[in-house]
């Protein structure tokens, strides 16, 4: 049985052809009394439909399996000579947070043109969150443990469990409290 490896609007590089293109339409193809598809064919909109074989999946920036990723999605309402100030004209970011290309962060169009240097930072932390999480609760963990550890690593590992514990608390337990602002370093 087939499992489509790209996605809709996904740009992938075409290998017969030469070229990159956007994914139009994922067909896959049934056969009666089968309930999952026996091929999955792309349409790319260069004349013919391509299999997972003959295309290339652009580069993304990964980490682990399972961690959260950066896709470049195209831009619908403006030609990449529309918005050539950005940083990669005709696209815009979308963090992927589930591991089948479902759920995730994307900006509104205008939001992205009116700063589209600051949402790519925010795409580039976004994607990182969960290693900076696994990073503060590494240094929570280890600040406790030490118990000759300098006054420094004490208070950043404190900051580090209270960074820890704003994120996995439940929604019902943050109402009364009021949160310190975060203040971004730059």
């Amino acid at each position: 049985m087939a499992k489509a490896v790209f996605h809709k609007h996904q740009r992938v590089f075409v290998r017969p052809v030469g070229t990159w293109a956007l994914i139009e339409r994922v067909k896959p193809q049934w056969v009666k009394d089968v309930e999952e598809p026996v091929r999955i064919y792309y349409d790319c909109g260069l004349g013919r439909d391509f299999t997972t074989d003959e295309l290339s999946a652009e580069a993304v920036e990964q980490g682990e399996p399972g961690q959260w990723r950066l896709l470049r999605a195209r831009n619908k309402w403006q030609t990449p000579e529309e918005c050539a100030h950005h940083p990669q004209p005709g696209t815009y970011p979308v963090v992927v947070t589930d591991e089948q290309n479902w759920g995730g962060w994307r900006v509104p169009g205008a939001e992205y043109d009116r700063d589209p240097a600051r949402i790519e930072q925010q795409a580039r932390l976004i994607v990182q969150a969960p290693r900076l999480l696994a990073l503060a609760e590494t240094m929570a963990r280890l600040g406790a443990e030490d118990p000759d550890a300098g006054p420094d690593w004490i208070t950043l590992a404190r900051r580090a469990r209270d960074a820890v514990r704003t994120v996995k608390a439940k929604p019902d337990t943050q109402a009364g409290q009021d949160a310190e602002p975060v203040r971004a370093a730059g």
